[in-house]
């Protein structure tokens, strides 16, 4: 019976054998909305002071390697051998700098792939896949961890990174700046052959690394795309195609001859060889979490929350590298076409290798705390050092 005195209401029939279940409040409640706000608080404290952190690092870092070189400046010509020697520690140093603000961030890197530890001293030519400004502080952190990598490293990278607070460091250091563009491109290369004849040779180095991409995934998928249709090559989600130009100047003027055999390759290493020549190529997949990478302001702020990049290695003889033109092109967007499968099933399946198949063993990368807390300790004297010196003999001079 209803009272018909009673407000009208809509009622609903509910049969006996069901029960009305509450209705979930979509609303936060307010201790939920009150730690949310706390937590963005902290992360935007957190990203401040980071922040102020890689600035003061930056200050007392890089003007104390410029100071170093300057005061060193003599034994360039008195005993050049030592002072590349030196400065390629110095380098080291400031790079190992680089690859503690990943490393402090949480940003974990897993290596899997071929063992590369038996090519460390061998002359290498790196190739990678090029994501984002975050894959050059994961590669330096993993060359930070590997003896003698970063001391004989050149760089080849994009010639607007000139003007960066880094610039100064990578044109005393005689790494490669090289010109983007249809119209920079022929001179680009002829000054790249000249600058492997007169730094990468006579400096010793031992790794050269080059993002054949030439660009950001973001900024060159859609071109590349366009380049591949019009080609009838791959069409490419995770990776663009290759440029050639630079990868076939190092090939030509560093490759030796053609030989299949990974064996003898592995046979003659260590051996003294009368013509400078690059024996190894190092092919580098960089997979980011949920294929999104990591980008310089998000190592710098560490806003992201703490993950793992995971590095696929490829090792190949350099004899296997064809210097013919048309078969190095091919060569090279095999080897990006296989990269876009092994990111495809990364992303997919969580492994490189596919469905079913087990992931490869990993290595995380390790780094040494104590190690990060003498080179500040180094640098942050050697600031205090400069600054009276200087200071001393400005107060000299006026």
């Amino acid at each position: 019976m209803v009272d018909e005195n009673c407000p009208r209401e809509d009622y609903i029939i509910i049969p006996e054998c069901q029960t009305l279940s509450k209705m979930p409040d979509s609303s936060p409640s307010p201790s939920s909305a009150l730690i949310n706000i706390l937590s963005g608080i902290v992360i935007l404290i957190k990203s401040f002071l980071r922040i102020g952190f890689v600035l003061v690092n930056n200050a007392y870092c890089i003007p104390t390697y410029m100071v170093w070189m300057i005061f060193l400046y003599p034994m360039k010509y008195y005993h050049p051998q030592f002072y590349w020697k030196l400065e390629g520690l110095f380098f080291h140093w400031l790079l190992a700098m680089v690859s503690m603000w990943s490393w402090s961030a949480g940003y974990d890197i897993i290596e899997q792939g071929d063992d590369i530890e038996q090519i460390i001293n061998e002359r290498t030519l790196v190739v990678a896949n090029h994501q984002s400004t975050g894959d050059v502080p994961m590669l330096m952190n993993i060359f930070n961890s590997k003896p003698n990598v970063l001391p004989n490293v050149m760089w080849i990278m994009d010639s607007v990174f000139k003007y960066t607070n880094f610039g100064i460091v990578s044109l005393i250091h005689q790494d490669f700046f090289i010109c983007a563009g249809r119209k920079n491109r022929e001179g680009s290369l002829k000054q790249l052959e000249k600058h492997i004849d007169e730094s990468y040779i006579p400096r010793e180095r031992k790794w050269m690394v080059l993002f054949p991409e030439g660009g950001f995934l973001c900024k060159r998928r859609e071109t590349s795309q366009r380049f591949a249709k019009k080609n009838n090559l791959p069409i490419l989600e995770n990776v663009t195609l290759p440029r050639v130009g630079a990868m076939q100047t190092i090939v030509d003027r560093l490759s030796p001859c053609q030989n299949n055999n990974f064996s003898d390759q592995l046979n003659t290493m260590g051996t003294s060889l009368s013509k400078p020549q690059i024996n190894w190529i190092l092919d580098i997949t960089i997979a980011y979490p949920q294929g999104k990478p990591i980008d310089l302001p998000t190592i710098i702020t560490g806003s992201r929350p703490p993950c793992e990049t995971v590095l696929f290695y490829r090792l190949y003889p350099s004899t296997v590298v064809p210097k013919d033109p048309d078969a190095l092109a091919k060569w090279l967007y095999d080897r990006w076409a296989e990269k876009e499968t092994l990111l495809d099933n990364f992303y997919k399946y969580g492994s490189f290798l596919g469905p079913g198949q087990p992931a490869p063993e990993g290595h995380k990368i390790q780094q040494d705390s104590l190690r990060y807390l003498i080179l500040h300790l180094f640098f942050l004297t050697s600031s205090y050092v400069h600054y009276h010196i200087i200071s001393y003999v400005l107060s000299c001079i006026w």
